[in-house]
């Protein structure tokens, strides 16, 4: 995150799809930096069962006090439910199938006001009645007549977007009911099928599988990630997934992608 400048105090929401280390270890350095570097708002995160005393113990151990509070949401495995909502999106838990409790997380952007129109500004439009008008409402005068129309000022809305986040699962096909249409899936890809016998065996997904899973979910776009490091060069498993879904990235540090 330093390294591509994103602040750390923007972080309000932590999720943690299980509790192998890969995927919690380097929290608790996290916590302890938002610490030092003074945080005070709170910080919530949302895990099975066991993350909080796994922090618990060490923060006991080295006699710790944080400057802020810890807010711990415990997720319910097997259980599909929304575990935060506000103005903006909700998020909601994928339940997935590892060798311990798992859970993927699907955001969903909520239906956006409407676009003022820039091109119809006038200065006599004060920013409260630019706010009205992007809520659908028209704006009256003192006798009750229409002055600007709703209608003649706004524009569409971008639609919502949604991104759902699969790691660490075998391939499941009832993921097609939950993300159905999604703009954007990751999902793990450990394993080529050249070692399903593994992938298996480990409760992991093949690149060809997350494939199969994005075509079935008719999602927009697929990222691929979590490889095994057996893979020095990515792009046989790229290309195994692309057979199956062309829209297929990689999942690589610091890359950006437009949806």
């Amino acid at each position: 995150m330093a390294r591509y400048n994103i602040s750390i105090h923007k972080i309000n929401h932590i999720f943690i799809s299980h509790l192998h280390g890969d995927h919690y270890l380097g929290l608790t350095g996290l916590i302890f930096s938002m610490h030092l570097q003074r945080r005070e708002s709170d910080l919530h995160l949302y895990s099975f069962k066991g993350l909080d005393e796994i922090l618990t113990t060490q923060l006991k151990h080295s006699r710790s006090v944080l400057n802020y509070k810890i807010i711990f949401h415990p997720m319910t495995e097997g259980r599909r439910e929304i575990i935060l909502e506000d103005d903006v999106l909700t998020v909601e838990t994928i339940p997935l199938e590892h060798k311990i409790s798992t859970s993927g997380f699907l955001f969903r952007e909520k239906s956006r006001a409407l676009k003022f129109d820039k091109t119809k500004l006038k200065k006599e439009i004060s920013l409260q009645e630019i706010l009205q008008l992007k809520r659908g409402e028209d704006v009256l005068d003192m006798q009750g007549h229409i002055r600007y129309r709703s209608s003649d000022y706004t524009l569409s809305p971008s639609p919502p977007l949604s991104y759902a986040y699969c790691s660490d699962t075998r391939p499941l096909d009832h993921l097609a009911e939950q993300i159905n249409g999604a703009d954007l899936l990751y999902h793990e890809a450990t394993f080529m099928e050249e070692e399903k016998s593994k992938a298996e065996e480990t409760r992991h997904s093949t690149a060809a599988d997350a494939a199969t899973i994005a075509m079935k979910c008719n999602v927009k776009k697929l990222l691929i990630g979590h490889f095994s490091a057996r893979y020095k060069d990515l792009t046989p498993v790229l290309e195994e997934a692309q057979k199956i879904f062309r829209n297929t990235s990689l999942a690589i540090e610091g890359e950006s992608f437009d949806l």
